[in-house]
């Protein structure tokens, strides 16, 4: 059965929400400052249902069949002092292991580029933990760049 990328549909909420979970928890193995919290998954299905319906919200899945093997989260954001003024911010972005390196995560990121170009993005940013290198080369080589550096420690 062929891959589909498309928006999200309310009955694979939960299967989205399970591969949001699954990124923070990958987060977390590149570093202990984003460790997960207990309640992630009913989190994570109200962060899911919230930006299913926001219009300045995109949420992509990759199936296969029925199965939901990626997951894409973006929202548009204004940038108030710069150019260019509207942003798409891709803030989760997760494909089931056994379906990477086959180019679905090249698919399922210019699938939500030009989503975010129709929603009104000037360009597009993502958000990934500095010590994923696997993410940052993923972006570096389809040519996105670092903006800005967030520093953080425990008190």
């Amino acid at each position: 059965m062929p891959m589909q990328i498309r928006h999200a549909k309310k009955e694979e909420l939960a299967a989205a929400a399970d591969l949001i979970v699954r990124t923070k928890r990958l987060n977390n193995e590149f570093d202990p400052l984003f460790a997960v919290v207990g309640d992630a998954k009913p989190r994570a299905e109200r962060y899911v249902l919230n930006t299913m319906a926001a219009p300045d919200k995109l949420l992509l899945v990759a199936a296969e069949g029925s199965k939901v093997v990626g997951v894409l989260r973006a929202e548009i954001r204004e940038r108030t002092f710069y150019e260019p003024h509207m942003e798409g911010f891709i803030s989760d972005f997760y494909i089931l292991p056994e379906f990477r390196r086959k180019a679905l995560g090249n698919e399922m990121l210019e699938h939500a580029s030009a989503e975010l170009k129709k929603m009104g993005a000037e360009f597009i940013v993502a958000d990934v933990p500095a010590q994923n290198e696997i993410a940052n080369r993923f972006y570096v080589k389809r040519g996105f760049r670092a903006l800005t550096s967030l520093f953080g420690r425990a008190p």
